[in-house]
């Protein structure tokens, strides 16, 4: 395991956590205390069930050469769009209850979709080895493409995982407001996953190829 991609896992995942207390003004807050729980939970797989091999983290640790300008921008604004969401959910559902109470079924739902969004993104992690940080053609590594596992289904199958948890956040929290900046983050998501196809049609060798046997980008049967 790389030591300092660990460190900054961690250490990015627990200011997250942060921002959603402190917004709710209150460690009693159930809601957050269960994002919490599966966010540690999906922390911890990711190093153990699903530890990558030490080339892809010395990969996802470092910004790689030849990152394109453009996903710079949408993982900077993807960035920014997260912390608005946790902020609004605390201080909606934590603090001041802007939004009408849901039913407790809604926070099930949402929590599925949490866990089952979170783990197709750490499968499809583990399944491809040229999982990078950031869009770009990894030629350093002989960058190939990747074809197997949940890639046969769709071709960005960790976007897939991102839009599903991204849906379920505003209904675990209970927060009507948080679909604001949630539907920003969906909206940079199908950018981001029409851009990165596009450069790979472009750039790598191979993927023209792959494009017409797994036909769609992220939602299966539609896009």
């Amino acid at each position: 395991m790389k030591t300092s991609l660990f460190i900054k896992q961690a250490f990015g995942t627990l200011l997250f956590f942060a921002i959603i207390f402190v917004s709710a003004g209150s460690l009693f807050y159930w809601q957050g205390w269960v994002y919490v729980i599966i966010g540690f939970f999906m922390f911890i797989m990711n190093f153990t069930v699903f530890k990558l091999d030490p080339a892809l983290l010395e990969e996802r640790s470092k910004l790689g050469e030849g990152a394109k300008k453009w996903d710079k921008l949408i993982l900077g604004l993807t960035f920014l769009a997260t912390i608005i969401m946790y902020i609004i959910a605390g201080l909606d559902s934590g603090r001041f209850h802007w939004s009408p109470d849901f039913h407790l079924s809604a926070s099930f739902i949402g929590i599925i979709l949490t866990i089952t969004g979170q783990l197709l993104f750490l499968i499809a992690q583990k399944q491809n080895k040229f999982f990078s940080s950031t869009v770009r053609i990894q030629t350093d590594r002989g960058h190939t493409v990747c074809e197997s596992g949940l890639y046969k289904v769709v071709r960005h199958p960790a976007y897939l995982g991102s839009v599903i948890q991204t849906i379920g956040f505003p209904l675990l929290f209970g927060s009507l407001w948080s679909i604001i900046p949630v539907c920003i983050s969906i909206v940079l998501l199908l950018t981001r996953t029409y851009l990165e196809d596009k450069t790979l049609i472009n750039e790598l060798k191979g993927y023209i190829e792959y494009s017409f046997i797994t036909r769609y980008k992220l939602i299966p049967y539609i896009w």
